[in-house]
């Protein structure tokens, strides 16, 4: 990676880091001014557990869908744009799935808020870590944490809505337009120019051609050691990424476990009110946020692996004795616990995988980023369909059942560095 400023920032760089926080605020808040608002919604529509799961899994697979063209549009039209008019588009996705009038709409309208959302994703990552060459130190793991507090801001939006007795539309009307007006606000002051960095692609080709050139002299004795020795690399890589893949997807099915059913289940099964029940998401993501507040200083003095393993056990124990002894007092502290415990789970992986030996540089990144999503795609219509079968209290044991795997597939991350 190039740094492109190795001396103290400067007033751009300082603004254009605001600005990528704005987006990243903006980004968790939106769509979680919705999810406090699904009991209603599904109460309206007169759907059942399963249908209301198949249609929230319309969210993750418009994601899937759309996820792999965000860097053609980056390379376009830039990233700061490419966040900017993907934040307003799933404002204006968020706003049609709170006005849809059937169950078909909905799934349609969270399809589209689902693909915006993910190409806003890659599109501020990618303005971030463009953002963090010109300071020349890590700042990106603020920006996620600036996400969770802007999650936990849309939550509590929502959580007030509901107690002023505001209506679906009038309430997410004003959601997707001040956090449209913020978005297009920070991109005056994002990075110029184009994102891509010729210089370092023009370095790696000359790398890999000089890697070529020494393969090449290399004696035709070493060759089949040399080409046993790749295979067990390509191996262990294969393994080690399908595990990171796991890890990833376990963080992402405990979010989606407290953004999809937290509120119904707090509302249905344990009888909340409505605005106690918007609590269980909120608890979860502000957990998280202490998480990774901390995150950084835990793994450096215990290791990732350890960190994990932790955090794993917390997620189960305190999910796993929430559903044993099911208090609406006890769930939300239960989905505290399963957010702290996956708050360093998802950057974990993509780290590791960012650089595994044998795949060229964003490869492992990109494949745990695009698959992780499956866990938000299979977790709702999975729940739902236990749900109906037996009760929702059932299905959440996907939550501590996450953390058990996060346990078990934990040594693949890095131990404690000596």
């Amino acid at each position: 990676m190039t740094v492109d400023v190795l001396s103290p920032p400067a007033q751009a760089e300082r603004q254009a880091r605001t600005a990528v926080a704005v987006l990243f605020f903006t980004n968790g808040a939106l769509f979680a001014n919705l999810l406090p608002r699904f009991p209603q919604i599904k109460a309206d529509l007169g759907i059942g557990n399963a249908a209301y799961g198949l249609a929230v899994a319309a969210f993750p697979t418009g994601a899937i869908v759309a996820g792999l063209a965000a860097g053609a549009l980056i390379r376009r039209y830039g990233s700061g744009r490419v966040a900017v008019a993907g934040t307003v588009l799933t404002g204006i996705g968020v706003l049609a799935a709170g006005l849809s009038g059937s169950v078909v709409l909905f799934g349609t309208a969270l399809l589209l808020a689902g693909a915006m959302d993910a190409i806003t994703d890659v599109a501020q990552n990618a303005h971030g870590l463009r953002v963090q060459r010109r300071y020349g130190r890590s700042i990106i793991n603020s920006f996620h944490a600036i996400w969770s507090i802007g999650a936990v801001t849309g939550g509590s939006m929502a959580a007030g809505a509901i107690a002023l007795d505001l209506s679906l539309g009038q309430h997410l009307l004003i959601s997707a337009v001040v956090f449209g007006i913020a978005a297009c606000v920070a991109l005056r002051f994002c990075l110029t120019g184009p994102d891509t960095e010729p210089d370092a692609e023009a370095a790696n080709g000359e790398a890999n051609g000089g890697a070529a050139r020494e393969t090449g002299a290399e004696s035709r004795e070493l060759a089949p050691r040399r080409d046993e020795k790749l295979r067990k690399t390509r191996l262990r890589t294969g393994y080690v990424l399908a595990a990171l893949v796991l890890i990833a997807a376990s963080g992402a099915l405990v979010e989606d476990a407290g953004s999809s059913w937290a509120a119904l289940y707090l509302s249905d099964s344990l009888h909340a009110s409505g605005t106690l029940a918007a609590s269980g998401y909120i608890a979860l993501v502000g957990a998280q946020f202490v998480g990774r507040m901390i995150g950084d200083r835990l793994v450096d003095r215990f290791g990732q692996r350890a960190v994990a393993r932790s955090g794993g056990l917390i997620a189960a124990v305190g999910m796993g004795l929430a559903l044993a002894v099911p208090t609406a007092t006890g769930t939300i502290l239960g989905f505290a616990t399963a957010g702290f415990g996956v708050a360093t789970l998802v950057p974990a992986a993509m780290h590791e995988a960012d650089e595994l030996p044998g795949l060229r540089p964003g490869s492992g990144l990109t494949i745990v980023s695009w698959l992780m999503r499956l866990g938000f795609l299979l977790s709702p219509p999975i729940v739902g369909l236990v749900a109906d079968s037996t009760s929702l209290r059932v299905g959440l044991l996907v939550v501590p059942l996450a953390g058990l795997m996060v346990m078990v597939l934990a040594g693949v991350l890095q131990p404690r560095r000596r």
